[in-house]
Order: C-alpha cells, then sequence, then structure tokens
C-alpha cells in the first residue's frame, strides 16, 4: 500500500475557494505521488471557522458552530476527491456538534467508491477537552476498506498503548495517527509513534498539523513532522521539522494479533 501523510500547514481563510483549491492541491500532489491513502491530521479543520470572521474563529465554542456548519460542504469535496483521484482520504479532524448537542473531535474517511465513515477521539486531552466541550469517543475506531482494515488513533488516544493494542487484536492492519502538537510536545507524537508501533508489531502512519495559528487560542503555534514507522518501530520516512508536505511510504498492512477487550474497538463501515 502507498500511504501519504501531511505536514499541513492551518492557514486564514478568507473565502470558500481558497480552501477548494489548497485541498484539491494537497490531494493533487500526493497522488501524483501514487499514494492509496491519504492522511490529514488532527485539528486542521479549524481552519474552516476562519471564514466566520475573527471573533468566532477566536472563540472556541463558537469555532465548533462555524466549523459544525460547514462540514457538508467540506465533506462533499474530500468525497469528490476520494472519486477523483482514486484514494482513500482521512480527512482533517476536527470539534464537531453533533445533532443532540454533543461536542466529538472527529475525523472522517472517505473511500473512492462513495464510502465514508467517522473515527470519534476517545481520550481528548485536558485542554482540548474543556474548550471545545469534548466527549470522549466510545472506543477506537477501524474501518474496513479495500485496503484492509486500517485504524486510528487520534491526537492523544496515540500516547494510550491500550487502544492500539486493541486496533491490532481486532486485525487492523496499519494505524493511522493525526496528530496536532506544541512545538515543545512534538517529540513526544514520534516516540509514542515508534511505541505503537514497536507493540503492536503494525506501521503508524503519523500526520502533524504546522503553523502559527495564533488567531485559534486553542491551537497557537503548531510544530512537527510527519513519519512512518514500521512494525519494529523503526522510522522508515520523514519529513523536515515544521515543513509543509508530504511523506511518502509503501507498508505491508498485514494484521496483527493481541489479546481484545470485547469493547475497545468499533468497527465502522464506510457506507
Amino acid at each position: 500500500m502507498k500511504i501519504a501523510v501531511a505536514a499541513y500547514p492551518i492557514d486564514w481563510l478568507n473565502r470558500w475557494n481558497e480552501y477548494v483549491g489548497k485541498l484539491r492541491m494537497w490531494v493533487r500532489t500526493a497522488s501524483e505521488a501514487d499514494a492509496e491513502l491519504i492522511v490529514f491530521p488532527e485539528l486542521a479543520a479549524l481552519e474552516l471557522a476562519s471564514l466566520a470572521g475573527e471573533g468566532n474563529a477566536g472563540d472556541p465554542r463558537r469555532a465548533v458552530d462555524a466549523l459544525t456548519a460547514r462540514i457538508k460542504d467540506v465533506d462533499d469535496l474530500h468525497a469528490s476527491l476520494a472519486r477523483e483521484f482514486d484514494a482513500h482520504i482521512l480527512a482533517a479532524s476536527g470539534p464537531l456538534r453533533l445533532p443532540e448537542g454533543r461536542v466529538f473531535n472527529r475525523a472522517r474517511l472517505f473511500a473512492p467508491d462513495g464510502g465514508r465513515g467517522a473515527a470519534d477521539q476517545v481520550a481528548p486531552a485536558p485542554g482540548l477537552r474543556d474548550a471545545f466541550g469534548l466527549s470522549p469517543g466510545a472506543g477506537a475506531a477501524a474501518f474496513d476498506t479495500e485496503l484492509g482494515r486500517i485504524g486510528i488513533l487520534l491526537g492523544a488516544d496515540l500516547t494510550e498503548p491500550e487502544l492500539a493494542a486493541a486496533l491490532a487484536a481486532a486485525g487492523a492492519g496499519v494505524l493511522l495517527a493525526p496528530a496536532a502538537a506544541s512545538p515543545d510536545a512534538d517529540n513526544v507524537l514520534c516516540a509514542a509513534a515508534s511505541a505503537r508501533a514497536r507493540e503492536t508489531g503494525l506501521p503508524v502512519a503519523l500526520a502533524v498539523a504546522i503553523g502559527d495559528a495564533t488567531w485559534a487560542p486553542t491551537l497557537g503555534r503548531l510544530a512537527g513532522r510527519a513519519a512512518v514507522y514500521d512494525g519494529t518501530g523503526a522510522e522508515t520516512a520523514a519529513g523536515k521539522p515544521d515543513t509543509p508536505g508530504w511523506v511518502h511510504a509503501e507498508i505491508a498492512a498485514a494484521p496483527a494479533a493481541i489479546p481484545l477487550e470485547p469493547a475497545s474497538v468499533i468497527l465502522v463501515p464506510l457506507a
């Protein structure tokens, strides 16, 4: 499987078409390297809150509502790009308000055949949980796709060994780790990704949000580098720190087997 993981800059957007052009350029660039699985980072969907103006983008609760109001158009755009470029796309996550009122840090996966599914963060970091009023997801999510079973460790979930173990035991062949971190925490992400790969024997693909997002107080300055780790925990591909772009790798997504607590994984059909 050919995978592309992003070091993706969060930008201030003035018009919807700026986002459309940016996302299409990023997906096209990944596709030009024959990527079959394209991974965007955690919380980068919050750049869409800038379309609601500075006052809304700078307030966590208003930003949630601004992003939620846009998410159907965002998802339709991702679905269209997945079809056009014949690739599975894990969209950047963001805090989304569900109809019943709860807010989840949610990533969405789009398949070329039109299938889609959602993964909610299980263990939100306290700062984000409090700022956005996040609820925890019910369990780590795994998607059945034409590429095999794909597990998601969203943000701080990457630091929870039991979640990775449960996904491996459920037959995941690769663990995707979309993340975002401040400059003093980016090394923690790399260490956690390497550890989860070593513990499970699965490749781990780390995508990161980068850039100056001080207009969004909950984000501030973000740093890191995208990387892919093999089943021994070794880094097989990596980008330069704080440098936008794709990291490409070819991985063998063979399932592993570790004892599983029955309720630890939610299998998400792409429907």
